[in-house]
């Protein structure tokens, strides 16, 4: 499946620590954003949402990020911004017309795991049924449990949240 490709790409950059680090290359031409997309099974298009680290969050620095007590609502921008561009997504996944209430915009690589606020790393994700936000969200955070313990890397949780958390283990 195309969205698998695309997405295993987006994972060999984040294996690699893309560049020390730094966030992941973007696959998507600048000017393709504004195309349609779909999910498929509950996963965002990987050519519209490729996930994107952000860079000032290192297997290094864990424990003074995503560690601490607060760090996601910290980094977290304000309603006024993600609301413009949760209008944007909605749109490009072609989701006009669905409540706002039904829809969580959500961060491919969780903000708890180092994710980006780029329109690179969100999408329109359903609220409802067996892959929506709430399912989505157990996955997150044993994985950032399993970061700040220690028997996770960053690197993977990383990896396993933006390929397939629906299938992660």
């Amino acid at each position: 499946m195309a969205v698998r490709r695309t997405a295993g790409l987006v994972l060999a950059l984040l294996a690699t620590g893309c560049s020390g680090g730094g966030p992941v290359a973007n696959p998507v031409p600048p000017g393709s954003l504004t195309r349609a997309c779909a999910a498929h099974d509950g996963l965002p298009d990987a050519r519209c949402t490729p996930g994107e680290v952000d860079p000032r969050v290192t297997p290094a620095n864990v424990g003074s990020t995503i560690c601490r007590r607060g760090y996601a609502a910290s980094v977290r921008p304000p309603k006024e911004v993600t609301n413009r561009i949760k209008v944007r997504v909605v749109r490009r996944y072609g989701l006009d017309g669905t409540p706002f209430a039904q829809i969580e915009l959500d961060h491919l690589v969780p903000l708890s795991l180092g994710g980006a606020s780029s329109e690179r790393n969100l999408w329109p994700e359903l609220r409802a049924g067996r892959a929506g936000a709430p399912a989505k969200d157990v996955v997150e955070v044993r994985l950032h449990d399993e970061v700040c313990s220690g028997r996770t890397g960053l690197r993977a949780a990383q990896q396993t949240i933006a390929r397939s958390w629906s299938t992660a283990p």
